[in-house]
C-alpha cells in the first residue's frame, strides 16, 4: 500500500491510500460523512489480495485531506474531486461509496453524459432514506462542539450513537478520525463546516435530495449492488424496494446484525458481499 496526495477540484489535496496493480481493475472506495478513508483499512486489504487496484481517499474537509477554502462541501464539490482521481486512472473504476460517499457516487454515475465507471456498489445509501435515521447522524456530528477531553469520552460518543456495536477494549483505532487542537482536546477530523448549516437548510437539502437522487438513479445503466444494514435507520425494506424500480438490474445483499454502518458492523460479511458481486461483474 502506498499512502500519497490525489488532487481534487481545483487542485485540493486529497490524502489516499493505493494498493494493488494500476493494470488490474479499478476500484475507488468512499467512505461516508464525518469518516475517514480508515472506515475502508480491510475492505482495501481484501480488495487488493483478491487482485484489485484499490483507491480509498479521504473527502474534501475530511482526515488528511484538504479544508475547502469556500467552505464548499456540496455534493458537486465531492463529485468534482471524484472526477478528478478517474481521470487519473487508467479505465473507469467501480465505485463503492458508503452514505454521503455513496451519493457522490450514484450522482457521478447518473448524472454524467459519457461512461466514468464499471459498477457501482452503494452502501446502506439510497434515493428514498429515512428522515428520522438522517437526524440521528446530524445530532451525532453536532454534538460536541468544544471537542473531548480523552480518548475514552470520544468512544463513549460512538458507542451512545452504534449501542449495537460491541465497544472496542482498546480505542487507540479512533484516533485515525480524530485530531488534537491547539487546545489540547480532541476534535473529529472534518471541518465543522461541512454540518454547520441551519435546520431550516437541512430539511431544504433533504426536500432536494430525493428528487436528484431518483433522478440519477434512472440513468445508472451500469451493475448495481446495494449492501444495506438489516438493522438500518437510514434506508428501509421500501427504500430498498424503491431503488430496483429505479436501478431494474440492482442487486441487494441484506447483512443480518448490521445497522447504517455496515462495513464496520460486519465487516466480514459486508467484504464477501462486495468481492462476489465485483467477481461477477468486473473483467479479471
Amino acid at each position: 500500500m502506498t499512502t500519497t496526495t490525489l488532487a481534487g477540484r481545483n487542485g485540493l489535496p486529497l490524502a489516499a491510500d493505493i494498493g494493488g496493480s494500476p493494470d488490474r481493475p479499478a476500484v475507488v472506495l468512499l467512505h461516508g460523512g464525518g469518516q475517514t478513508r480508515h472506515a475502508w483499512s480491510k475492505a482495501f486489504k481484501r480488495l487488493v489480495a483478491e487482485g484489485y487496484h484499490a483507491i480509498s481517499y479521504d473527502a474534501r474537509g475530511h482526515g488528511g485531506s484538504g479544508w475547502a477554502e469556500d467552505g464548499d462541501y456540496s455534493t458537486d464539490a465531492m463529485v468534482a474531486d471524484l472526477k478528478a482521481v478517474i481521470a487519473t486512472l487508467r479505465a473507469p473504476p467501480a465505485l463503492v461509496g458508503a452514505s454521503m460517499g455513496g451519493i457522490t457516487s450514484l450522482t457521478t454515475i447518473g448524472e454524467s453524459a459519457f461512461p466514468l465507471a464499471t459498477a457501482l456498489v452503494l452502501v446502506d445509501v439510497a434515493p428514498t432514506i429515512e428522515r428520522k435515521g438522517v437526524e440521528a447522524i446530524r445530532r451525532f456530528m453536532t454534538a460536541n462542539p468544544g471537542g473531548f477531553a480523552s480518548l475514552e469520552e470520544a468512544a463513549d460518543a460512538v458507542a451512545a450513537y452504534n449501542p449495537g456495536r460491541p465497544r472496542p477494549r482498546d480505542p487507540s483505532g479512533l484516533m485515525k478520525n480524530l485530531r488534537r487542537g491547539d487546545d489540547g482536546r480532541l476534535y473529529w477530523h472534518w471541518d465543522p463546516r461541512i454540518i454547520a448549516v441551519s435546520q431550516e437548510e437541512h430539511v431544504a437539502y433533504l426536500d432536494a435530495y430525493e428528487a436528484r437522487m431518483s433522478g440519477a438513479a434512472r440513468n445508472v445503466k451500469v451493475p448495481t449492488l446495494l449492501v444495506r444494514g438489516s438493522q438500518s435507520d437510514v434506508v428501509s425494506l421500501e427504500g430498498a424496494q424503491r431503488l430496483r424500480e429505479l436501478i431494474p438490474q440492482a442487486e441487494i445483499a441484506d447483512i443480518a446484525g448490521a445497522g447504517h454502518m455496515v462495513a464496520g458492523d460486519r465487516n466480514d460479511a459486508f467484504n464477501d458481499a462486495v468481492v462476489d458481486f465485483l467477481a461477477r461483474h468486473l473483467k479479471q
